[in-house]
Parts: C-alpha cells; sequence; structure tokens
C-alpha cells in the first residue's frame, strides 16, 4: 500500500502532519490526521490558586490568548459563584471583540488568502501574505497591518497587554476606561467596520467573481453534513462573549441548547491512538465513526456552524450579509467547508459593529467594576466562542480555592472530527489512479483543515496528563530493527 506524507502541514498554529494511504490501484484508501505534539495545560492547572488561570492560560497559545482568559475568567466567577458588574461585563466583551477583529483579519489575509488570492496551485514560494500583497498591492497589504496593530492596541488597553492578558480577577476587571480611551476605541471601531465591508467587498470580487473558485466551494470535494455548535443569545442571535450553546442539526433544526455547565450532559470526548488531540462528539447522538449525516455524533464549531445554529445576527450590517451569503449559497444550514472563510468575514463585521456598539454605551466608562467575593462554591464552567469555536473550560477546586481538576475543550478540539473527515473527502475526491500527485493537489488538500483556522497548541491535552512514546531503531539503510514503546 502507497503512502503520502504531507509533514508538516502550512498556515496553521501548531504542528500537524497528514498520512495518506493508498490502495494498490492508486485510490485514496484512508486519510489520518495526527497532531504529533502534546501541550497538557489541564495538568499544569492542578495544584495553583484558581484565580491565577485567567493569565496562566493565556500562555496556552499566542494566537488565541484572550480567548482562554475570557473562558477561564468566567469560570473562575462561578468558581466564587460571583456575577461581574454590567461594566464589567461590557468590558470584558469590548476587549473581545477587538480579539475577534484582530484575528479574523489575520486568518482571511494571511492563511486562506493566499489560496484564492494568489491561486491553490501557485508557487509555493508565491503563496503565502507577501504573494497577496503582490497580487492586491502594498496599499492593501499596509491597511492590513494596519487595522490588526490597531485591533492589538485595545487589547492592550483594556488588557494590560495584547497576549499576555491580565484583565480578569474573579467578579470583575482590574481597570476601568477612561472617556478619552473611549473616543479613541470609538473612532477605531468605525474603521474596523469599513474595513469589515472592504474585505467582504474583496472576497466577492476576486472569490465569488471567479467561476473557478465558486466552483471548488460549491462543487469540490469540500463539504460535510454535520450538526453545528455556537454561542446564541436569548434571541437566538450569535454571541461571542455570553449566552447559551446551540446546536442544529444537518437540517438546521435545534438538538439542544444548554448553559455553559450543563456541557457535560451532551457533549462526551473520545481519544484515538493515533493522535493527541480528543474527539468530541454529541453524547445523544453516541459516536458512530468517522462518518457525516443525522445519524452521526460528530459536529462543527466553526465561524460557519456559529451562523447555521443562531437564528442571525445582532448588529444591522452583519444581518445584511448574513442573509446575503445563506441566499447565494441556497438556504440554511450550509455544508460548505470553504465557507467557513466568507462566515468569517461576516464575523469580523459583526464583531467590529458590535465594538462600536458598547463603546458607545454609557456605562462603559461607570466605575463599578468588581462584585465582592463572599464565598466559594468549589466549581466553576466558562464558555464563550473562541474565532476556532466553542470554548469551555471547567474548574473543580478544593475549599481553600486550589485547583484540584480542569478540562479545557478548544475550538479545535471541538473540530477534530470533523478535520480528519475532511481531509480524506478532499483527498478521495482529489486522487486516483490516473492522478499526478503535485504540490498544487497537496495544497488543494490542505485547503480543507486550513478552512478551520486550526490552533493545535491550543488543542492537544492528555487526560491525566500521561504521554506515550514510541523509539523506532534503524539500521544504517534505514530499516526499523526495533520497535520500544512506552
Amino acid at each position: 500500500m502507497a503512502q503520502i506524507t504531507i509533514d508538516p502541514i502550512t498556515r496553521l498554529e501548531g504542528h500537524g502532519k497528514i498520512e495518506i494511504f493508498l490502495t494498490d490501484e492508486g485510490d485514496v484508501d484512508n486519510v489520518y490526521f495526527q497532531v504529533p505534539e502534546l501541550r497538557g495545560f489541564e495538568k499544569f492547572c492542578e495544584g495553583r490558586p484558581v484565580e491565577e488561570l485567567p493569565s496562566i492560560v493565556t500562555k496556552i497559545c499566542g494566537v488565541c490568548p484572550g480567548c482562554h482568559h475570557m473562558a477561564a475568567g468566567k469560570a473562575v466567577d462561578a468558581v466564587y459563584d460571583v456575577e461581574p458588574t454590567p461594566t464589567a461585563k461590557k468590558l470584558r466583551e469590548l476587549f473581545y471583540m477587538a480579539h475577534f477583529v484582530h484575528s479574523h483579519i489575520a486568518h482571511f489575509y494571511a492563511l486562506a488568502a493566499p489560496d484564492f488570492v494568489v491561486g491553490p496551485d501557485a508557487d509555493p514560494a508565491k503563496r503565502n501574505i507577501l504573494g497577496v500583497i503582490e497580487v492586491v498591492g502594498k496599499e492593501i497589504g499596509t491597511e492590513v497591518i494596519k487595522q490588526r496593530r490597531l485591533a492589538q492596541e485595545i487589547q492592550a488597553l483594556l488588557g494590560g497587554h495584547q497576549t499576555h492578558v491580565v484583565m480578569n480577577i474573579p467578579g470583575g476587571v482590574r481597570k476601568g476606561l477612561t472617556t478619552t480611551d473611549r473616543d479613541d476605541i470609538i473612532k477605531k471601531a468605525e474603521g474596523f467596520i469599513g474595513f469589515s465591508k472592504f474585505s467582504l467587498k474583496l472576497f466577492e470580487d476576486v472569490v465569488l467573481g471567479n467561476n473557478t473558485y465558486l466552483d471548488i466551494i460549491l462543487n469540490g470535494p469540500y463539504q460535510l453534513k454535520l450538526h453545528s455548535m455556537g454561542l446564541v443569545d436569548e434571541k437566538n442571535k450569535v454571541n461571542f462573549y455570553d449566552g447559551k450553546v446551540r446546536v442544529v442539526n444537518t437540517l438546521g433544526i435545534e438538538h439542544c441548547k444548554y448553559a455553559p455547565d450543563e456541557y457535560m450532559d451532551y457533549v462526551a470526548e473520545r481519544v484515538e491512538k493515533w493522535s493527541y488531540l480528543k474527539f468530541p462528539y454529541l453524547k445523544k447522538k453516541g459516536w458512530h465513526g468517522f462518518v457525516d449525516g443525522e445519524l452521526s455524533g460528530v459536529y462543527h464549531a466553526t465561524p460557519l456552524s456559529r451562523l447555521n445554529a443562531a437564528d442571525g445576527m445582532a448588529t444591522p450590517l452583519a444581518q445584511k450579509e448574513y442573509e446575503k451569503m445563506y441566499e447565494i449559497l441556497g438556504g440554511k444550514p450550509v455544508h460548505h467547508t470553504l465557507a467557513m472563510h466568507w462566515a468569517r468575514l461576516v464575523e469580523m463585521l459583526y464583531a467590529s459593529e458590535r465594538l462600536l456598539e458598547l463603546a458607545n454605551d454609557p456605562e462603559i466608562t461607570g466605575k463599578d467594576l468588581r462584585t465582592k467575593v463572599t464565598h466559594i462554591k468549589g466549581e466553576g464552567v466558562g464558555v464563550v466562542e473562541a474565532q476556532r469555536g466553542t470554548l469551555t473550560h471547567h474548574y473543580w477546586t478544593d475549599e481553600r480555592g486550589i485547583v484540584t481538576k480542569a478540562n479545557i475543550i478548544v475550538g479545535t478540539t471541538n473540530n477534530n472530527a470533523a478535520i480528519c473527515m475532511s481531509l480524506k473527502k478532499a483527498a478521495q475526491g482529489l486522487i486516483n489512479k490516473e492522478t499526478e500527485v503535485t504540490n498544487g493537489i497537496l495544497n488543494m488538500i490542505e485547503m480543507a483543515f486550513r478552512a478551520y483556522d486550526p490552533c493545535f497548541s491550543c488543542a492537544t491535552h492528555a487526560r491525566k496528563g500521561e504521554m506515550s512514546l514510541t523509539v523506532n531503531l534503524r539500521d544504517p539503510s534505514g530499516t526499523i530493527i526495533k520497535t520500544i514503546s512506552r
């Protein structure tokens, strides 16, 4: 049986490889998406005062530290059974919307755009952010860098640092917002809205206006019928910071809707021996393997799934783009994997609008920043929508607030099974006995996982902190003469 290895896979956060196994006839038999790195942050959390965790978990990942900070902050609030003040909650969400803008700009322009702006089968030396700038021009490239910088400035202002965030404390936040800083944020938010609209127009012109690209999205090997997960507000509109988790089935009908502390009633996790990344699934559906369809327990938690799971967007401009996307793609729910890039831009517009709404809220400059902690409950769950999917932090403590156990389910963990299935479907659709396997073909297979904007540093955890080890001893010719496993 022949084997094709893509190692390392590119334009992602972390490390991973794809193993493609071919039949003797040259068709794709199976595909394994392997994550060989281990982080194990749950074990690092044990033995620490729980109020330290919001700052510790930002070290999980330099791409989405704000997500872990917010989920941890909410989990710590729950451990101490305290509700932050209205001003504190709005300041947290204000920070978080800037974090979303920053991350979505990075993914679209640096990670996704090379495949569409430069071309999926372009020279790898050109298929990168510099190649994108060469096509769209230095002026647009400069604007991309500028808008990301401005979003980072908001995060640094509110969070104490754009990456090593120290904003959240039990029951609130460390510092408030001055009217001068608020006015500056308003100007930046207005700029984000304009840039989001520009990015959607660019997507319309370059991607939707190209029949070849549109055909790849609609008719290429990039479709999976999966259940969709996302956080929604009381009106079932998309919300990144607060609300309940809603799951709709492959037809768009609500499967379940649960509060953060109920997640274990609806989501279970399993382990496969060939990956350090766990495989969550819907508990009431059960695990039936790596299959899609209504009977499957596999779900995805992505920008597209958030839009599928919601009844709409909570801001007017994003709502118009939401309606436009579903009209062009044939209605809800959408199961085209590459449409995640479009959904991501709709979300960027929503985050920009929500940022402006919060900055204009009179309470945002309030002085009541923290609710006093009076007792400890000893267990708490915090859920937010990370850019890469629903993020859950669950902490258990003793009576002194020392962490005894932690469980973290990140966006990419939610999507692990879906990524594996997407890769297999792409490989089977692109490779057969007649295919000359070129770099372009391999990149188009990578496009299947790249749509999920995966973050493997976040996602690779072990339940008990144990790490298996395999050592292959080879002779000078490279032949394995002995294997030792632990």
